[in-house]
Formats: C-alpha cells, structure tokens, sequence
C-alpha cells in the first residue's frame, strides 16, 4: 500500500506536467489566401482566411482601434480599417501592373475571419504572368505565414509567403 501512494505522489505530478504541456498549444500564425479566376464573371475572386485573435490584434498595434472582432461591440470603423490594411499589404499585379481590387467585406467562421475582394474586369486570354505579395500580418507576427493558392481555367499553383520572401510569381 504504501509503495502505491509513492508511485502516486511520483506519477501524479510527472502527469500533470505532460498534460500541460500538451494542452498549451503552440499558436501558429498563418492566413491562406484562394484567389480563383470567375470566368462568368470576368473577375479574379479573393477570399482570405485570417485568426481573429491576430487581426485583432493588428488592428490595436497598427491603428489603435480596439475592433472587438466577432462580437457585439464590433467596432463600426473595423471594415474600413481592414480594408485599409489590405491595400497596404496585399498587391496583385498583371503582366507587371498593379491591379485595383474591391473590398466586398468580410464574414466570421468560428475562430477565422474571411476577408472577400474582386479582381473584376479581367480578360485572362489576354494575361500572361499574375505576381501576389501578401505581407498580411508579416509586420506584427515574425512566424507569420501566407498560403496563396491561385486556380485559373483548371489550373492550380499554390506558394507559400513569408516576411523574407513575400512575392509569389507564375505564369497564366
């Protein structure tokens, strides 16, 4: 009996350790960005996927605003700010020329914000190379990863950027 409240006072401690360290789980910092060619629409339509925590988070440290992202109190200024983020971190050039996009809002899914742009007026016929830089959330987060898949007239090419290397290029 008493060699099994020993194992317990041994065995007790070691298991919460391990179970602390597997319940702080590591944060990774990462958005994916689909950008697919509508051609019904003549458009490039974006949609990028972003934590909430981190966007928030951005939000308070680039522009002060406390945006209160998915909740009650959300900011009535927050659309306009991230919109004014992504212009400031997110270009689409075509055939080496920057491209203007739309803004067209934003949804929340569980813990992911899903931000929604269009590239209109695009006759891909006549595009020959698309380059993406997507420094989003590269100037808070140092780990900070963007995945970009780009899908055109059955095609696929995915790159992921980072603050080093934050310009995926290719070929339509």
């Amino acid at each position: 009996m008493m060699k099994l409240k020993k194992a317990k006072i041994l065995v007790l401690p070691l298991a919460m350790l391990l179970f602390l360290s597997f319940s702080s789980a590591h944060k990774f910092y990462v958005s994916v960005t689909n950008i697919e060619y509508a051609e019904e629409n003549n458009a490039f339509q974006v949609t990028s996927r972003i934590f909430i925590d981190d966007l928030d988070k951005l939000l308070q440290e680039r522009y002060g605003i406390e945006a209160k992202l998915a909740t009650p109190k959300e900011s009535k200024i927050a659309d306009e700010y991230i919109e004014k983020y992504f212009r400031s971190k997110f270009v689409v050039e075509l055939d080496g020329n920057v491209v203007p996009y739309n803004f067209l809002g934003k949804r929340y899914d569980a813990d992911v914000v899903i931000c929604y742009l269009e590239i209109p007026n695009v006759t891909l016929s006549e595009v020959k190379t698309m380059s993406v830089q997507n420094e989003v959330l590269t100037d808070l987060f140092d780990e900070q990863q963007n995945v970009v898949h780009v899908k055109w007239n059955g095609n696929k090419k995915s790159f992921v950027l980072i603050r080093e290397n934050n310009k995926g290029m290719l070929n339509l």
